[in-house]
């Protein structure tokens, strides 16, 4: 679900979260204090796995238009949610106050990934990663002024400046291949989707839904938006191969469904703000992903906003030392 992230940038309000029913159906882990060698191999492999995943998104756009393949890729992660929820014995039905937030969250959903899938199809891997995946930046921004108790430290504020002029160094540049300013203005318009639905969660009584219904919400509103307005950016069906129907099963066993309950069933065991702040290493990864895999060109300056973005995300989502007792 996409309204979970790092301290500052409204994951505190996760701590007060039963997570349990994510848990496996073998019993409860016990939760550790701090992130241990398993813990940071688990999360740096998830990394990773959702640094791959715009490489995937690349790829099966050869096969499906980008908003259309958006479209199936929701409808899937519903059907499969619906039945694992069954199977655990999970409410499904949204609460009636969480409605209006619900509905919220899922048109931001639906309109962050017909940005971001349309992006890079307009663009490369590394380009729209590097802005995409600034959204801890711009929500850590607007919760300094609407959320109580998520004031910018200067720790964090220095983050957000880093991160800030990465994503103004990726956007200047425009001699690296496949430079489009349509593309990273829609990475742009992804990754500010993504910080208002966390904002949508935390304002609404959507906060008060568990996990599981949030994500369930957000895909079942989306996918039928996307599948409507599929048409309007083109045919639907490019020249489909095995590869491209790989990708999409992927993205919707993967990703969409089971990839964000496993960071949830993270969270169970490992404090939620250790968790997080590896989330600097996804955009490290699909940029590393696109140039190795896909043999995108990447230019220094994209390299140095990679940096830039990734050294912000990581300082806006450190968690505080404690001052030693006196």
């Amino acid at each position: 679900m996409r309204g979970e992230i790092p301290p500052s940038c409204g994951i505190g309000w996760l701590l007060h979260i039963d997570f349990t029913a994510l848990l496996p159906v073998s019993g409860p882990m016990d939760r550790k204090s701090q992130i241990d060698l398993i813990g940071a191999v688990a999360l740096t492999v998830f990394a990773f796995h959702l640094g791959f995943n715009q490489v995937v998104i690349k790829v099966t756009s050869g096969g499906f238009s980008p908003v259309f393949s958006a479209g199936l890729r929701s409808a899937g992660a519903v059907l499969v949610l619906l039945v694992w929820m069954y199977l655990r014995g999970l409410r499904i039905a949204l609460p009636r106050r969480a409605w209006v937030g619900g509905l919220l969250s899922g048109l931001l959903f639906a309109l962050e990934f017909t940005s971001a899938f349309t992006a890079l199809d307009l663009s490369t891997v590394s380009r729209v990663s590097v802005i995409f995946y600034s959204m801890p930046v711009w929500l850590a921004l607007m919760a300094h002024f609407l959320l109580p108790g998520e004031q910018l430290t200067a720790g964090r504020g220095v983050g957000l400046a880093l991160a800030m002029a990465g994503v103004a160094l990726a956007l200047l540049d425009r001699n690296s291949g496949a430079a489009s300013w349509t593309g990273d203005l829609l990475s742009l318009l992804a990754a500010l989707c993504w910080a208002g639905i966390v904002l949508c969660v935390r304002l609404t009584p959507l906060s008060e839904v568990p996990p599981a219904q949030q994500l369930i919400c957000q895909v079942a509103v989306s996918a039928p938006i996307l599948l409507l307005i599929a048409p309007l950016f083109g045919p639907l069906m490019r020249d489909v191969e095995p590869i491209h129907v790989a990708g999409l099963l992927f993205q919707i066993l993967a990703v969409a469904s089971f990839g964000y309950l496993i960071w949830f069933w993270l969270m169970t065991i490992y404090p939620a703000s250790s968790v997080a702040s590896f989330s600097f290493l996804s955009p490290v990864f699909s940029v590393l992903c696109g140039w190795l895999i896909l043999s995108e060109e990447v230019a220094l300056s994209i390299w140095a906003a990679l940096a830039l973005v990734a050294a912000g995300i990581y300082l806006i989502n450190r968690k505080p030392g404690r001052r030693p007792s006196t």
